[in-house]
């Protein structure tokens, strides 16, 4: 097993409980962590073995365009994404942030955090 990362993914979006931070949209971040045999690809130096970056990438984005009041939805969408369309991915972990929340006060950013494992077959 092994671990391929995508770090500092920033993204705009329209994801929000109020009605109004799903007009005027904020700035979000994702961090994306994949459990993964790598060995193959690792000796082959062949793509087809191993995880798309770029295909992680695009699926994140995509789940992003769609407006959610909570960040949990949004990164429940992901993890539910990728191991549907990623067979050989073992785990999936999430953080999704929220720069500047509107909480009354300074705080740089709310995050949460989601994993999800594929069921031993």
């Amino acid at each position: 097993m092994g671990q391929i990362a995508l770090e500092g993914m920033e993204f705009f979006a329209f994801h929000g409980y109020y009605d109004e931070e799903q007009k005027i949209g904020n700035k979000y971040g994702v961090d994306l962590y994949i459990g993964t045999n790598l060995l193959a690809a690792g000796a082959s130096d062949k793509l087809q073995q191993t995880v798309n970056y770029e295909v992680l990438y695009r699926l994140v984005a995509e789940e992003m365009l769609a407006p959610a009041r909570l960040l949990e939805h949004v990164a429940h969408r992901v993890l539910d994404r990728i191991m549907a369309e990623l067979p050989h991915v073992r785990k999936v972990k999430i953080n999704v942030s929220k720069f500047n929340p509107p909480l009354g006060g300074i705080c740089h950013r709310a995050r949460v955090t989601l994993v999800k494992r594929r069921k031993q077959q």
